[in-house]
């Protein structure tokens, strides 16, 4: 517990003396003011009697809507913009984390004192999702906030939907470690995470890609690719499913089913134990 709480720190004031955690949570800021200036409801007796977008008007096909549908629809809707702002942001302020550690003079530090290196990258990974989970609550919390703020309308499945993003984080950040690992690179590192992150959103339609090509062998090898990537598609269609509850298409709602979060989880288990194994033997 003790390395777990260090390695915290740790991440934290590099992240702060570097500037990552000024940045990372910068940008978050700016997302969530451009979020509160952009959106003006006029609700009376609540119902929605207009409303503005970026300064325009949004049509409606009547006088008045439900506010609760509105609010509903409005956030499953952003919750696939946020699937894709907190994961791409996670990556960027945390893929540096191993290639960083193993800099010469600051991987002596580390080794220099009684932590298995085993538990010392696990405690690393740990806090890189301490990090990465933290601008999730603030991110998505203060837009929450702000949507009951303007509207009085509470949806909890909202908020609750960034452990689902936090899941795929995690996923990519245990593939990161990996690529930390061996290439020490903290820019080949994040490329590949971004990498990984979009090729098996592509796999998502394996089935027509291996229906395309000539080679038996090309369809097989296409198929057993999508079974063993994180599936990064289904689990954001996951997150707009949730948010949804019932209100979603049935092709989407499936994405609800244990098969995707089960082969991620396994992906970025073997990752984990890949990269404490190559960690573990890697001379320094």
């Amino acid at each position: 517990m003790k390395v777990l709480v260090a390695n915290i720190e740790d991440v934290m004031r590099e992240a702060a003396s570097r500037w990552t955690l000024v940045a990372y949570f910068l940008l978050s800021t700016i997302f969530i003011l451009i979020f509160a200036a952009a959106v003006n409801l006029d609700i009376v007796n609540g119902t929605l009697a207009g409303a503005k977008l970026f300064g325009k008007e949004v049509q409606m096909s009547g006088n008045e809507i439900s506010i609760e549908k509105l609010v509903l629809g409005f956030e499953s809707g952003f919750s696939a913009v946020l699937y894709f702002l907190c994961t791409f942001l996670a990556i960027f302020a945390t893929a540096h984390l191993v290639p960083r550690m193993q800099e010469k003079g600051t991987i002596d530090l580390y080794l220099a004192r009684p932590v298995p290196r085993v538990k010392l990258l696990l405690s690393r990974y740990a806090a890189g999702l301490v990090l990465a989970g933290s601008n999730i609550v603030y991110l998505i919390g203060s837009i929450w906030l702000i949507v009951i703020w303007k509207t009085h309308v509470v949806h909890p499945r909202f908020l609750l939907g960034g452990a689902l993003i936090l899941f795929v984080i995690a996923t990519l950040l245990a593939f990161a470690f990996v690529v930390g690992v061996i290439t020490s690179s903290t820019a080949v590192s994040i490329m590949t995470s971004y990498g990984l992150f979009f090729f098996a959103i592509m796999l998502a339609g394996h089935e027509r890609i291996a229906a395309a090509v000539s080679k038996e062998w090309q369809a097989w090898l296409i198929n057993t690719l999508y079974w063993i990537v994180p599936k990064t598609a289904e689990i954001g269609e996951a997150v707009v499913a949730y948010v949804s509850g019932n209100r979603v298409p049935e092709q989407v709602a499936a994405a609800l089913s244990p098969m995707p979060f089960l082969t991620t989880a396994a992906f970025g288990i073997v990752c984990l134990i890949l990269a404490s194994w190559l960690f573990q033997r890697k001379e320094f």
